[in-house]
């Protein structure tokens, strides 16, 4: 077990287990500036294309529940840049960011949001339900927990093919008091089966604090119990983000074997769009937009000279023309036949399966 975020948790119910982030930066020798600059635009992109998702489903052009990745941003491109393009991926309903970088192109992102046919998932999957076979992104599950036994599932499949590709599958904190949490755990470790899973801890599942809904708030150590290595990590911290996931998924790869990754992060909104988030109390909203991980990344690398005032306005541009044009296509895109709604209920012909629509009788005439 391993808990490399800093500092660390007091464990007292119902208080926060987190200060802002230190005016130390992390070192950034040894990184490629042109590297760290594009961590920086893929962190940026997210942002802003989470912002122009909150704002069409206030317009009402976004329909269903919607879950933003605000404040999550450096957690996912760590984890993102420590896969391999033949690893696969498995989230929660909170994956917009995740299928961005997974390399889905925010146009075909955004047209689902608008449930049009040029989305990712044909218009039929919505904000909760992105899944792209080519990205090797698997979903995308509006259950809480319902990702974990279909990872663990792909991760056999790999072992029974005897190929080396890894699985990995994200989930929220509240997700491990969850009966698929323990069984998908056990499984994965009695089997030996390549998959990381990782929870993001934002502190808050839904409205519920982690030290008020778990026994061990510290959901790294978890995994002892069906002797599985867990990791904690700073996940405002790109790089922290990036190494510990990249060390865990080559070992799974390697050893095949499963581990847990927690990653500790904040939500700066509520639990969806539509959430106002009155159970925080003001300091601990204020605490949240205080650690930002993209104006703290920003920060960082323009105090080291990486990130100049120019660069910084071109990135901004890009991103900006980048997220318009996605929610344009969106906007132009259209919705899908009423036609093919049945034909991706099954992945194959199924005998007798019903295509009644609600206005036909039940009975054929």
């Amino acid at each position: 077990m391993a808990d490399t975020a800093k500092p660390k948790a007091t464990g007292k119910t119902g208080s926060r287990r987190r200060a802002a982030r230190p005016n130390a930066g992390p070192d950034f020798s040894g990184e490629q500036p042109k590297v760290l600059l594009d961590y920086y635009r893929q962190m940026l992109l997210i942002r802003r294309f989470e912002e122009r998702t909150a704002q069409a489903y206030t317009q009402a052009r976004i329909g269903g529940y919607c879950h933003l990745n605000l404040g999550e941003e450096a957690t996912i491109v760590g984890l993102m840049t420590a896969l391999q393009e033949r690893d696969y991926l498995f989230t929660n309903y909170r994956e917009h960011g995740y299928a961005i970088a997974k390399g889905i192109h925010p146009r075909r992102v955004m047209a689902e949001l608008y449930g049009r046919s040029t989305g990712v998932s044909k218009g039929w999957g919505g904000s909760m339900h992105l899944f792209d076979t080519e990205a090797r992104l698997l979903g995308g599950y509006g259950i809480v927990g319902g990702q974990l036994p279909l990872a663990v599932g792909a991760a056999l499949a790999i072992t029974y093919r005897g190929s080396d590709e890894i699985v990995m599958c994200q989930m929220g904190d509240g997700t491990t008091n969850i009966g698929a949490f323990h069984e998908s755990l056990n499984i994965a470790s009695l089997w030996n089966l390549p998959v990381v899973f990782v929870v993001i801890n934002n502190y808050t599942g839904m409205g519920t604090t982690v030290e008020r809904s778990s026994a061990e708030p510290e959901l790294y150590k978890r995994g002892s119990a069906y002797r599985m290595e867990g990791v904690r990590v700073d996940g405002r911290d790109v790089l922290a983000v990036r190494d510990a996931a990249a060390t865990l998924v080559e070992r799974a790869r390697s050893e095949q074997r499963p581990f847990l990754l927690e990653a500790l992060s904040y939500r700066m909104k509520g639990h969806s769009v539509v959430d106002p988030a009155k159970y925080r109390t003001k300091e601990e909203a204020e605490e949240a937009l205080a650690n930002d991980p993209v104006a703290a990344f920003e920060a960082q690398l323009t105090e080291a000279g990486i990130l100049t005032e120019e660069a910084k306005q071109e990135i901004a541009e890009s991103v900006r023309a980048e997220v318009a044009d996605a929610a344009d296509f969106a906007e132009n895109s259209p919705h899908p036949e009423v036609s093919t709604l049945f034909d991706y209920t099954y992945a194959t012909p199924v005998a007798n399966e019903s295509r009644r629509m609600p206005a036909d009788p039940v009975f054929a005439e």
